[in-house]
């Protein structure tokens, strides 16, 4: 029996089972790691005995269950061929899709059309009250619903106005 799993729902790999079937809906899901990162969760994904199922990708697995010998290697060769060859294809597509993003951003900085994201000031003030609390930055974070590096973004921020200000 086959158990399904897509990417985004995998959190980790040390519970997958053998036979199970690891369908990454598009190869985006798994390029937007770097090529040495998405090539050992591959192969992490593999050595757990597991599939990893692209649609899109040519899989050429249920040819390799029936080949041998000189066949069998080649075939196994050209699938992982084809599975670097793609992810390394959707990984240069990422980063220029961020590239360019990141242009036009610093464009309309220079236009005066950009100005991010506005703060949420209840959860700033949340993580504030609870670091002088005297809470954790990952307990903050776990609390509030964000990140650790968001926690220290926010704290550093009051903490070098509190400065400033002379308090």
């Amino acid at each position: 029996m086959i158990a399904y799993r897509p990417v985004r729902k995998m959190g980790t790999t040390s519970d997958l089972q053998p036979g199970e079937l690891v369908i990454a809906e598009k190869m985006d899901r798994i390029s937007r790691l770097p090529l040495g990162e998405a090539d050992r969760l591959v192969q992490t994904i593999r050595q757990r005995g597991a599939r990893l199922a692209i649609p899109g990708l040519v899989d050429l697995s249920e040819v390799l269950a029936e080949a041998e010998g000189v066949t069998r290697v080649v075939l196994e060769a050209m699938q992982e061929m084809l599975l670097r060859l793609s992810l390394q294809m959707a990984r240069e597509d990422y980063e220029d899709r961020r590239e360019r993003q990141k242009q036009g951003i610093e464009q309309a900085k220079t236009l005066g059309r950009y100005r991010g994201r506005k703060p949420n000031r209840k959860v700033h003030e949340r993580i504030v009250a609870l670091r002088q609390g005297g809470t954790s930055i990952l307990e903050t974070a776990r609390l509030v619903g964000c990140s650790p590096s968001h926690v220290k973004k926010v704290w550093l921020h009051y903490t070098s106005t509190m400065v400033a200000d002379g308090a």
